[in-house]
């Protein structure tokens, strides 16, 4: 029988609630209903509000670092590496859709010392994607003109999955990457 983690619990709870109304339309009623406990009941278990909205954004974030970073340093091309770092990112989106809508969405509503931690993360992560394509520049993979915009448009497809990805369809995080990655080293025009 496995033991029960109230503080863990609370965090899913608030997680789930987060994702679907928001963190400012959340309230800590909200979340201490979810639990079946009454609200002053949560405050044994965290500080604020505000530490459940951190604790999980920080851990997202950090699962988003913890994908890239043996990929863009790891062996292969930069065209192999986009697409196996497009299927991990997707992989994160897809099966932790309330944590991954939290993590893009609702970050900002930490408090600026808290918004600035998290925004270097999100910056070494994005630094991650820069390194790799800058690699696909001196491989002579890439053209160096629009690796800014190249850049906005893989994580732009990437965040998104989570509004439509239905676990039950057809297609599973990795065969979404891979159509992804074929359109965007590729494009959509016909091959002759």
């Amino acid at each position: 029988m496995s033991k029960s983690n109230p503080k863990q619990e609370i965090f899913l709870a608030a997680r789930k609630l987060f994702s679907r109304k928001g963190y400012h339309g959340t309230t800590i009623r909200d979340i201490a209903e979810a639990k079946g406990i009454l609200s002053g009941s949560l405050y044994a278990h965290i500080a604020s509000k505000e530490d459940l909205l951190f604790h999980i954004v920080d851990e997202g974030a950090d699962v988003f670092l913890q994908v890239l970073t043996p990929i863009v340093t790891s062996e292969g091309t930069a065209s192999e590496k986009l697409e196996r770092g497009l299927i991990e990112h997707i992989r994160v989106v897809t099966t932790q859709k309330d944590a991954a809508k939290v993590f893009l969405q609702e970050w900002t509503a930490l408090s600026e010392e808290r918004r600035s931690f998290i925004q270097k993360k999100r910056d070494a992560y994005e630094q991650l994607w820069v390194q790799l394509l800058e690699d696909g520049t001196q491989e002579g993979i890439f053209t160096s003109d629009d690796l800014k915009y190249l850049r906005l448009l893989i994580l732009s497809v990437g965040n998104w999955v989570y509004e439509w990805y239905n676990e039950n369809g057809d297609l599973s995080p990795e065969d979404i990457a891979k159509r992804f990655s074929s359109i965007i080293l590729y494009g959509a025009l016909k091959r002759q």
